[in-house]
């Protein structure tokens, strides 16, 4: 008795080493554009500039510059405010930024545990 292969299941393997050669295609986007983000600075601001903020994509601070206008004795709490402000801000640009190009590579099909 010869066994009878369903018409079309030999294409299965195809099938299966193209969807492989485009995840890997998509891995290496993303991972391309990790690198990227991370190589970039994003600047925020708060109190109208007095206080200017410059991070890396890897959330690292490379520089903070305090104007003396907002150097107040009086009022140490304002410039802690604006100084939490100012990274706050530039966290959620490079968590936006992130988001919406990882959204271009992956179709806006969330994958838990890339970003």
């Amino acid at each position: 008795m010869r066994a009878r292969v369903p018409k079309g299941a030999g294409n299965n393997a195809q099938n299966m080493n193209q969807m492989i050669r485009q995840a890997q295609k998509m891995q290496d986007q993303i991972t391309e554009l990790q690198d990227d983000i991370e190589a970039r600075d994003f600047t925020s601001t708060a109190g109208g500039g007095a206080v200017e903020l410059v991070m890396t994509g890897k959330k690292t601070i490379k520089s903070l510059t305090i104007k003396k206008e907002a150097v107040d004795p009086e009022d140490v709490e304002m410039l802690q405010d604006l100084i939490i402000s100012a990274v706050n801000e530039a966290v959620s640009q490079i968590e936006q930024t992130t988001e919406d190009e990882m959204s271009k590579i992956t179709g806006g099909v969330s994958l838990p545990g890339l970003f």
